[in-house]
């Protein structure tokens, strides 16, 4: 396969408009024009369905996918520590305020060395990409030439993604070797990376963003968050933090500010429509009906929320509250850079929170006594429509006007750790075991924009 752009893709797939439900493609056309969006989708039995077939393939514009290959849309990870890619799959073994003096914040300094940055972000960038994820929302470092290396990153490489240089001034929290030495350098460094993405001479078409990022509000005095949320309202930026992590997060803002984090950040201007909280696992029911009403976004992040927060997010709650929310792998924080290994997680740890978990208490007391569990049609719906709605972007389904962000997955990969049986796996019982079973050995083609970003074809 190669370059989407200005072609007419015959293609089986899969998509998930609407949670809950799969949308079965079986020999579509989809149509790109020459900046990779979508014209249209025809099907078989529309009537201009054999027209467009003939005039492709007369135009040479055709492409089929290989048999035994099924279209998804990219994947979108609401949440990623870029970072941190070096320790992913350690630093597990302690709570989360101990594991950032110990291991986070010291790694995270390391970023100062541009030639480090640059190493460990292009491999990030790559893997990610392979994995089948077109879009991440990136935390960086305090550091402004570093971040600078990712945004350079993502745009050489091809990957949609926004960015955000963290905020982080406050010396009861972070240590004096990372950190912004003023709320001032927060702000001003946080406008200074804004202004570099925006006037990034590769960056035209806008394919990565800028972000407005505390890290969180234990890590910045009042003054940053003032003034970020200043600076977002002026910029009309994406804003992305941490909210109602942990019990010790979370309890750290009570005692604090004397409320949750959620009316916290909406005190800060920084709860809006382009706002990402990431875990929010501590809710209450009027802190989610504040999200809701902001058209705020939650970051769905269920293997990490098992090392650090103690706690499960009710994503099928959310979802009927009318919530936006998307999936992250929170890398490093999750141990995993795969998106569907957190669509497993994210079923898995719904039917836990629905079932319960102590052996002791009989099972009509273990139980939550409500509906708590998804299935794999919703866990792969945030993992793609899901999270490109919450940030707001034209991407994760397959419909005119959106930008062709598209995997394909080969079920047949000779390394791919999945089987089909004929006799067995139809209709969307094939993305079922995808979103089971398949891994990145079975991830042939990554597209963004209709431009081939990674194969594994030869």
């Amino acid at each position: 396969m190669t370059d989407i752009r200005d072609t007419v893709l015959l293609a089986s797939g899969f998509h998930a408009p609407v949670a809950g439900e799969i949308d079965v493609l079986e020999d579509v056309l989809i149509d790109v024009d020459a900046d990779g969006v979508i014209r249209s989708v025809v099907r078989p039995g529309d009537a201009e369905y054999d027209t467009l077939k003939t005039q492709a393939v007369d135009e040479g514009r055709l492409e089929r996918l290989p048999e035994g290959s099924y279209l998804l849309p990219g994947f979108v990870d609401c949440h990623v520590h870029a970072p941190q890619y070096p320790q992913l799959g350690t630093a597990l073994d302690v709570p989360l305020e101990v594991w950032l003096q110990k291991y986070t914040f010291p790694l995270e300094a390391r970023y100062a060395d541009i030639a480090f940055a640059r190493r460990a972000y292009s491999l990030l960038v790559e893997d990610l990409i392979a994995n089948g994820t077109t879009t991440a929302l990136y935390f960086a470092t305090v550091h402004q030439d570093a971040t600078r290396v990712l945004v350079d990153t993502c745009l050489e490489k091809g990957q949609r993604a926004l960015i955000g240089k963290v905020a982080m001034d406050n010396p009861d929290s972070c240590p004096d070797y990372y950190r912004d030495a003023s709320s001032d350098e927060a702000i001003d460094g946080t406008r200074a990376l804004i202004d570099y993405v925006r006037a990034h001479p590769d960056n035209k078409t806008r394919r990565v963003n800028p972000v407005v990022t505390p890290r969180f509000i234990p890590s910045c005095t009042d003054a940053t968050l003032e003034g970020l949320g200043a600076l977002a309202g002026e910029c009309g930026c994406h804003v992305q933090t941490h909210c109602s992590e942990s019990d010790w997060e979370h309890g750290y803002v009570l005692k604090r500010h004397g409320m949750t984090d959620t009316e916290s950040l909406d005190r800060f201007g920084l709860l809006g429509r382009h706002t990402m909280l990431a875990h929010s696992n501590l809710l209450t029911s009027s802190d989610m009906e504040q999200i809701r009403v902001r058209e705020a976004a939650v970051a769905h992040c269920p293997l990490s929320n098992a090392y650090f927060a103690g706690a499960v997010f009710p994503l099928r709650a959310a979802l009927e509250k009318g919530l936006h929310v998307g999936l992250g792998t929170d890398i490093s924080g999750g141990p995993s850079a795969s998106m569907l290994e957190n669509c497993r997680a994210a079923i898995t740890v719904s039917r836990m929170l629905e079932s319960g978990v102590d052996p002791e208490r009989p099972a009509n007391l273990r139980a939550s006594g409500t509906s708590a569990r998804v299935d794999f049609r919703i866990a792969f719906h945030i993992a793609t429509v899901g999270g490109a709605r919450a940030l707001d972007l034209p991407v994760g389904q397959f419909a005119p006007g959106y930008r062709f962000d598209a995997v394909v997955v080969d079920t047949r990969a000779p390394q791919g750790s999945m089987r089909l049986w004929e006799e067995f796996d139809q209709g969307d019982g094939i993305l079922q075991k995808i979103v089971f079973t398949a891994s990145k050995a079975n991830i042939a083609d990554v597209w963004v924009d209709g431009m081939q970003v990674s194969t594994r074809r030869h």
